[in-house]
């Protein structure tokens, strides 16, 4: 399926950068776009909630500015806990945010409100069975969030989901599961995929939200070193194992939550908090060696991209 129209304007890679909570902020997206992905934050991290409109009108001006950059998007979370997003909605319609991505419940009045401005909506799965309700939602695109992400993420291998749902959906795929260089996007497109969705290799840059001790944990750690629990918000997630140990836990002995257990309002409870202190990460980790601009991160994702194509297109079978 050809990525669409106004979607791959400028675009220099077949890549979108996931929103992830707390880390990426204006400097992060504005960073990506500029070098040819499209970027993305979650609307809940512009904190109070009106300065998502601030940020919403700096994003647009900086990329309006750069006659090459790509478009962007915004992450909203559909969850009862999550007050704020009528509010946020509201924006991103008054903004014309070209790609709304939806998260959780299927995203059916979110879709006619974007669609109303010529946008797009993208929506997370990790089953076929979301995937069909999203379509049934008049969702644009599906996001399989597959083993091995960084977050929240599914169980199922990409070969497994990817080829699931191609039986019966032809439009756009981004794929997201350990994606941390420029082989796994040519990878993610060969199995048929449309996109590679990159999240945790960009968390050791320079512009994203994180402490110095985050990210240098990334550059250390190994696909060994990421554990998979529902514990911290009651659905499975990834997250380093050496933040649990920090926070005095036995990343070992965790005992379960469910999903009543989630809240994206202001509230928290008292203890160590998923993404905050406990640090998301996906098992791409291991190729994570420095920490750097992202616009360097992004250039070499192009060239390793470029020397698989070009490696590939070499061999004899």
């Amino acid at each position: 399926m050809p990525i669409p129209t106004s979607l791959n304007r400028n675009l220099r890679l077949p890549v979108i950068c996931a929103p992830m909570f707390i880390v990426s902020n204006p400097d992060l997206v504005i960073a990506q776009c500029k070098s040819g992905v499209i970027g993305s934050f979650p609307a809940l991290n512009a904190r109070p909630a009106d300065l998502l409109d601030d940020w919403l009108l700096r994003i647009k001006r900086e990329l309006a500015a750069d006659p090459a950059a790509a478009p962007f998007a915004v992450n909203q979370i559909i969850h009862a806990s999550n007050t704020r997003l009528e509010h946020d909605m509201a924006l991103c319609v008054k903004h014309e945010v070209p790609l709304i991505i939806t998260s959780l419940s299927a995203p059916t009045e979110i879709v006619p409100a974007v669609h109303a401005y010529g946008g797009q909506v993208f929506h997370d799965v990790i089953s076929v069975r979301h995937a069909e309700k999203a379509i049934e939602a008049g969702v644009d695109g599906l996001i399989l969030v597959c083993a091995g992400a960084g977050g929240h993420a599914g169980t199922l291998s990409p070969f497994a989901l990817v080829g699931e749902i191609r039986k019966f959906w032809d439009g756009p795929i981004a794929l997201s599961g350990a994606i941390a260089n420029g082989d796994a996007i040519l990878a993610a497109q060969a199995m048929g995929a449309d996109f590679a969705y990159i999240g945790t290799r960009f968390i050791a840059t320079d512009e994203a939200n994180a402490v110095p001790e985050y990210k240098q944990a990334l550059v250390d750690a190994a696909a060994v070193d990421v554990v998979y629990t529902p514990y911290f918000t009651g659905v499975h997630g990834n997250y380093l194992k050496r933040s649990i140990v920090a926070a005095g836990l036995d990343p070992a002995n965790l005992p379960q939550r469910d999903k009543s257990a989630m809240n994206f309002g202001a509230a928290a409870d008292a203890g160590p908090k998923a993404w905050k202190d406990i640090w998301g990460a996906g098992q791409g980790v291991g190729r994570i060696d420095d920490v750097r601009p992202a616009a360097e991160v992004i250039a070499q994702l192009g060239r390793e991209y470029a020397a698989a194509r070009s490696r590939l297109g070499a061999a004899a079978f």
